[in-house]
């Protein structure tokens, strides 16, 4: 589930959450998802940026 992930993600530092009543309102963690994306990029893309092809589908909305 969705709150499984959440949880997950909080527990890994890249999301911190705060209780509102019945609600958890979660935001992202920028600083520790910075710090991975550079671990991940100096240690797995040697220092280079992963060059990743996005694929777009078109939409006809």
């Amino acid at each position: 589930t969705l709150s499984f992930h959440l949880k997950e993600l909080a527990h890994a530092g890249l999301v911190t959450q705060e209780r509102s009543s019945r609600h958890i309102i979660y935001r992202a963690a920028f600083e520790h998802m910075n710090g991975l994306l550079g671990y991940l990029t100096a240690n797995c893309c040697q220092g280079a940026g992963c060059a990743v092809e996005a694929q777009v589908d078109s939409c006809e909305c």
